[in-house]
């Protein structure tokens, strides 16, 4: 079975961001939105076990499952690191997932928040083997990941398991030449070996909606369309990319969603234009004028991945979002020295065209990212 053949459209409905009444899931309000979606044609619903600390599955079984036939949705859901310690573990919380969303199977089932150190992991306690058999029982339709590091880590993967049928990458305007991210560089992993692209983070957790005014009196000038609809059109205007999802948590926010992606036009001219001056703007408040040469790192006698944890504070200051400590301590320090490990041996400095004084700023960085950590 081709992926993605019963997919309506390539716009998907990811379940992480609800609407909350304290702290329940509005499932009123999730019944509301669940009926407005798939009456505009639209299919494709994304969770995880770890969504809202596992309202959003029971929520889906409530407003979707138990509502509507089989064969009007798409449903996907993923095999998380924190639910399991070792393969004897994998296939009783799955069957909990079908319990929890109240299907008896998955279209898609991935292997959640893949990186270099979470991917040994699966690997020890063969997931990725356990996913396919599951598969051959019927329990999942299509066989995929999601994934968060850097490009050549991607390759790894899909190299040791071309059964992989698609990927789910971070991916927005943004982030598309982001050194931390390498969204362009996975999305180009991705076409080079045939694997359908899903979107997560079109808007960056609504980050690009929450536009700087500089930056929103460009958009303001098209006459026409939200900073989300040219963010999420932006990602699906790519050749290879399938699905975008965007996480709603409201039906005023779907309604927009599906008001540019029901009928999808690519960006015009024009519009991709804008986008770039608004990531100009974006790029011209980063607090750390590095341009991610790398010069500094060949030397680091504590292998200290400069650029990235820099482009990681950068993105911090501007977001304040949960994806920069997850990169910060799952992705660029696990192999890797955090900036508290620098002994200012001053390399980094000397090999800095930018002239940039490193280990001052390794220290910032330390007080942002590993205060927690004392």
């Amino acid at each position: 079975m081709e992926a993605f053949e019963n997919v309506n459209k390539k716009f998907g409905f990811g379940c992480m961001r609800l609407p909350m009444k304290g702290d329940k899931v509005d499932t009123e309000e999730f019944s509301k939105m669940v009926d407005t979606f798939i009456e505009n044609g639209f299919n494709y619903f994304d969770t995880a076990h770890g969504y809202l600390g596992g309202l959003s599955e029971t929520a889906i079984k409530e407003c979707l499952t138990s509502r509507y036939p089989r064969d009007q949705y798409i449903l996907t859901d993923k095999l998380t690191n924190f639910f399991f310690k070792k393969e004897e573990d994998i296939r009783p919380f799955f069957e909990s997932q079908l319990e929890a969303c109240g299907v008896d199977y998955f279209d898609y089932y991935l292997m959640h928040a893949q990186s270099a150190d979470n991917f040994a992991f699966f690997k020890k306690c063969h997931a990725y083997e356990t996913a396919l058999e599951l598969k051959k029982e019927g329990k999942i339709r299509h066989f995929g990941i999601s994934f968060h590091d850097r490009a050549d880590v991607l390759e790894q993967i899909l190299k040791e398991y071309p059964q992989i049928e698609a990927v789910q990458i971070q991916f927005n305007y943004l982030d598309y030449e982001d050194p931390a991210v390498e969204s362009r560089k996975c999305y180009e992993v991705c076409c080079k070996y045939g694997k359908p692209v899903i979107v997560m983070e079109p808007v960056k957790g609504g980050n690009l909606v929450k536009l700087p005014d500089e930056a929103r009196a460009v958009f303001d000038k098209l006459h026409g369309g939200s900073p989300a609809g040219y963010a999420i059109r932006f990602a699906a205007g790519f050749d290879g990319i399938r699905m975008v999802l965007s996480g709603m948590s409201s039906l005023e926010q779907m309604e927009d969603n599906i008001s540019y992606m029901k009928d999808f036009q690519p960006l015009s001219k024009e519009e991709q234009e804008a986008v770039q001056k608004v990531t100009e703007i974006f790029q011209s408040q980063n607090m750390i004028q590095c341009t991610a040469c790398r010069y500094c790192t060949a030397g680091c006698p504590k292998h200290i991945s400069i650029p990235d944890l820099f482009a990681c504070m950068n993105a911090k200051k501007i977001f304040h979002d949960w994806n920069t400590d997850y990169y910060y301590n799952n992705v660029h320090t696990v192999n890797n020295g955090k900036a508290s490990d620098c002994i200012k041996c001053g390399k980094c400095e000397k090999a800095c065209p930018q002239h940039l004084p490193i280990r001052k700023l390794l220290e910032d960085v330390a007080e942002e990212f590993e205060k927690g950590n004392e």
